[in-house]
């Protein structure tokens, strides 16, 4: 399920691109954003795949062994505590995963070093050899194990970093999100439920779609409107020296207090901050911090801010 967040995220990238195109068209952008966020869920299919190839993989290296003309004892009676992962076993199965794998011809088959490189990197951590002491486990210590394979090798994993981006450029910030909706998704699987077990939708609700679009479109259509009230709580910034993307993070923060009844202004100031950690300097997150909190100050006393909904009661105080 793509949160709120990575549609934020998502959005500021398209807006970034909206404004460096000379052909600006916001059909196309909405029609690129929609693409990037449909990448983002085939990468969370992708990388379930992936663990299942390096299970795989952990399999040949057991009947290599085992094929030797002098196998050891160890060999000849190999830990299969990895291959027979419960968690594993749910996903090779699940209806859903296999269908959307198919249907979008995702596969590993041309990264046959990658699954190797990722299996030896996985098979060399305190994580595994923890895991591997004991011969069998539960159903909840097999899930707790790869929730933390994906977090803490997955995640970490370069080579793995470097063979995303080179594949699709919506990728390159992805993965992180992505781990956590994986997360998410382990955490609800049931050992009874078996192959039907559902996954994440591309998006929570209507709503959240609904969302996507009209932030891209409003934050856009009324510029001239969001631009200014940056401007005015800016005087004593030269507006043409602020970094572009700064702009745009405000004006994207600035269209959500004005034109989303249902969100708290608490909740975007949060959230866009949040997200200028990852794509502007410190400085100018205290900037963006205090323009927008300058700013919100005077839309409530203009009573441009109007909120609606359960617990938003006091947001125009």
């Amino acid at each position: 399920m793509i949160s709120r967040r990575i549609i934020r995220t998502k959005v500021l990238q398209i807006l970034y691109a909206y404004y460096s195109s000379e052909e600006k068209s916001i059909p196309q952008s909405e029609k690129e954003f929609f693409f990037s966020i449909n990448k983002t869920y085939d990468l969370y299919h992708y990388l379930m795949l992936l663990l299942i190839e390096v299970a795989d993989y952990s399999e040949r290296v057991i009947e290599i062994k085992q094929n030797k003309h002098f196998p050891t004892e160890e060999e000849k009676n190999p830990n299969r505590k990895f291959l027979n992962n419960k968690m594993i076993h749910l996903l090779r199965i699940n209806i859903p995963l296999l269908n959307y794998l198919k249907r979008e011809k995702l596969s590993w088959v041309n990264h046959p070093e990658l699954i190797k490189e990722l299996y030896l990197f996985l098979t060399e951590s305190d994580l595994y050899a923890a895991y591997m002491k004991t011969p069998a486990s539960s159903f909840q210590e097999d899930k707790h194990f790869i929730d933390d394979v994906f977090s803490k090798v997955f995640l970490i994993f370069e080579d793995l970093h470097q063979v995303l981006e080179e594949q699709s450029i919506y990728w390159n910030d992805d993965i992180d999100f992505v781990v956590t909706m994986i997360s998410k998704t382990i955490r609800k699987f049931e050992e009874e439920r078996g192959p039907n077990q559902s996954l994440l939708p591309t998006f929570k609700d209507e709503d959240d779609r609904n969302f996507a679009r009209e932030l891209l479109r409003k934050s856009i259509i009324n510029q001239n409107e969001l631009r200014e009230i940056i401007h005015n709580n800016s005087q004593n910034w030269d507006i043409e020296r602020i970094a572009f993307v700064d702009i745009l993070i405000m004006q994207l923060a600035l269209s959500e207090f004005i034109y989303f009844p249902t969100i708290p202004t608490k909740v975007t100031m949060n959230e866009y901050i949040e997200l200028s950690k990852f794509y502007s300097t410190e400085k100018s997150r205290n900037f963006i911090n205090g323009i927008l909190d300058k700013a919100l100050k005077d839309l409530k006393l203009e009573n441009k801010i109007k909120k609606t909904g359960r617990g938003l009661i006091g947001e125009t105080d």
